[in-house]
């Protein structure tokens, strides 16, 4: 289940844009460290597209200003229900 579900944008090196919905959550932190954290991004319709994600370092850009690195582990789905599998760096933005 999600800790954090909301629009929100991925922004790539080359400064695509992808707007979208993204569904967070957190795991306990092992001792003394950072929790990890992940999730999926939904891109909306019409919105831009990142080409070969999977792999890539982005931007995950919260709609508060907050934002956080991720790394795209996965793409699911097809052409129009495309769903990005995200894994977090460093702290979470949510």
């Amino acid at each position: 289940m999600a800790t954090y579900r909301s629009p929100a944008v991925l922004l790539s090196a080359d400064g695509t844009r992808t707007t979208g919905t993204v569904a967070l959550f957190t795991e306990p932190a092992r001792k003394g460290g950072i929790a990890p954290w992940a999730g999926d991004f939904r891109p909306g319709a019409g919105s831009a597209h990142i080409k070969n994600p999977v792999g890539k370092t982005l931007t995950l850009e919260m709609p508060d200003g907050r934002s956080g690195t991720v790394v795209v582990q996965s793409l699911k789905g097809g052409q129009k229900n495309t769903v990005l599998a995200l894994m977090g760096e460093d702290l979470a933005p949510f």
